[in-house]
């Protein structure tokens, strides 16, 4: 185990903060609330960003951008979404500075600079963009319209945590309207499972999909559909959501379509999201305590080729070559790979770098490899080494790149699912969640007070009412009610 980094049974939450500083994910800002994505971190996170936006794309989506500051009236046209934000938002009432006249080198607000009206840093764009919205649409020829936004957004955060809660971050927002409350819904569970593929085919990462309670959906949505993943210390993370809006932003801001029966009908419409949250996703859910696990197909680097140097200027040579010309044949076969000849540090420090930033795969190579044609391939997953021929090598690493990426996830779900428990009675329930953790399957009542004092006794939330789950008449875990169907509980970051 590294000596840099604080083990998940000493201190779990310390564990992450080290992996992320260490594994040059983040770093912090001199801005309270904030983070500094540092490059490798935001290599990431492209890798990350360019496969959903190819997956919008091919579900029929086009990118745009709207503006950063949303008038207060805007914020205040939907009233559930009004109440939901209103705490968490920053707000921008002046426009200018002047130099301090009491103090030389200062600056103090402006007070003749007041706004009219004061403006919100988006913390989501429904009202800016349906306002936009009410100009594009009048009929029926207009729709559907299918946006995505790249952008930054604002939520005011008392307790931060680096990429899991930060006062700023960096996500995508898609918003799309309909004619038909039908096409909305679809379009609602359609991005749901472009989510959901993402997590599991590129992330590694299983997740369950549901519905959120009433309590727990977006504010301002009919439906809130999430993807939920489970944490190895068996707290639950939601990883995407996906909001089946009704007409409530279409009857706030007045945005209608003549129907082909030539009828004036509120648009319906759908919002859906996912953020930088998923790469404390994807920290959380793989690493170990020697450093960070990245799955192969979105990690910054997937090889990294470190020489044993020679004092042998011939060998040393033939290795660099060696090494160059397997360069070339990875980087054709699409592969990120890096050459690591920085003399500067020492093989063993390298072998240890690159465990820390949780490379998928390092191979070695020096004299004696070469002699008998070669090289030592260690897999960051499991740390297997193996000795393998040079001929045919980058095929090899091909192969060995996709069994990491089933391996990761399937190291993954059998941890989740081991950690799905029937419960059906108040006692197991508290015991499981100290003494377990993961996913509860238990049956609730139905009511938000049950709900709520649910939580309030336990901290344990309802994740969500899986898609996939049966009716089964059963008695709510705490008050002994009917229900009729069984409800994940779990602590949640």
């Amino acid at each position: 185990m590294s000596k840099e980094i604080t083990s998940r049974a000493e201190d779990y939450s310390q564990w992450y903060n080290d992996l992320v500083i260490k594994g040059n994910l983040a770093d912090y800002s001199a801005v309270r609330g904030c983070m500094v994505i540092k490059p490798y971190g935001f290599t990431l996170w492209e890798n990350m960003r360019d496969q959903l936006d190819r997956m919008f794309k091919e579900t029929g989506h086009q990118n745009a951008y709207f503006p950063l500051f949303v008038p207060k009236s805007f914020l205040e046209k939907e009233e559930g979404h009004a109440e939901g934000f209103a705490k968490e938002c920053a707000v921008v009432t002046h426009y200018r500075l002047k130099s301090d006249p009491s103090v030389k080198g200062k600056l103090i607000v402006d007070p003749d600079a007041r706004l009219e009206e004061e403006l919100i840093i988006r913390p989501t764009s429904e009202a800016i963009i349906w306002n936009t919205y009410r100009d594009w649409i009048q009929s029926y020829r207009d729709l559907p319209i299918l946006v995505n936004q790249w952008a930054n957004v604002v939520r005011w955060e008392m307790r931060t945590r680096l990429f899991l809660r930060t006062a700023e971050f960096l996500w995508q927002e898609g918003h799309t309207a309909h004619a038909t409350k039908e096409e909305a819904i679809e379009e609602t569970k359609k991005m749901l499972d472009v989510y959901a593929t993402f997590a599991e085919d590129y992330m590694a990462m299983p997740v369950i999909r549901g519905l959120k309670t009433d309590s727990e959906k977006f504010a301002g949505a009919e439906d809130t559909y999430c993807i939920e993943a489970l944490m190895q210390d068996g707290k639950a993370l939601q990883s995407g959501t996906s909001h089946f809006l009704g007409q409530n932003f279409a009857k706030a801001f007045d945005v209608k379509f003549l129907t082909k029966e030539n009828q004036q009908e509120y648009v319906w419409a759908t919002s859906w999201g996912a953020s930088t949250r998923l790469i404390g996703a994807l920290v959380m859910a793989h690493s170990d305590d020697d450093g960070l696990i990245l799955p192969p197909k979105i990690a910054p680097l997937q090889v990294v080729i470190v020489p044993i140097s020679s004092k042998d200027a011939t060998a040393q040579r033939k290795i660099n070559e060696k090494a160059q010309q397997l360069v070339k044949e990875l980087k054709a076969l699409n592969i990120s790979v890096k050459f690591d000849d920085n003399d500067a540090n020492r093989p063993g420090w390298k072998f240890a770098e690159y465990e820390m930033k949780g490379v998928p795969v390092r191979i070695a190579l020096g004299a004696r490899d070469l002699e008998n044609n070669v090289a030592e391939v260690v897999r960051r997953d499991t740390k297997e080494k193996r000795s393998v021929s040079l001929d045919g090598l980058s095929n090899y690493i091909i192969t060995l790149l996709g069994d990491i990426q089933q391996s990761m996830f399937n190291k993954a779900k059998a941890y989740r699912d081991a950690h799905i428990t029937k419960v059906d009675n108040w006692n197991d329930f508290e015991k499981i969640l100290d003494e377990k953790g993961g996913f509860i399957s238990a049956h609730w009542d139905g009511t938000a007070e049950t709900e709520e004092a649910i939580k309030e006794k336990t901290k344990a939330t309802i994740r969500c009412i899986p898609l996939n789950g049966q009716l089964e008449n059963g008695k709510c875990i705490l008050t002994g009610k009917p229900s009729k169907q069984r409800v994940l509980f779990a602590r949640a970051y």
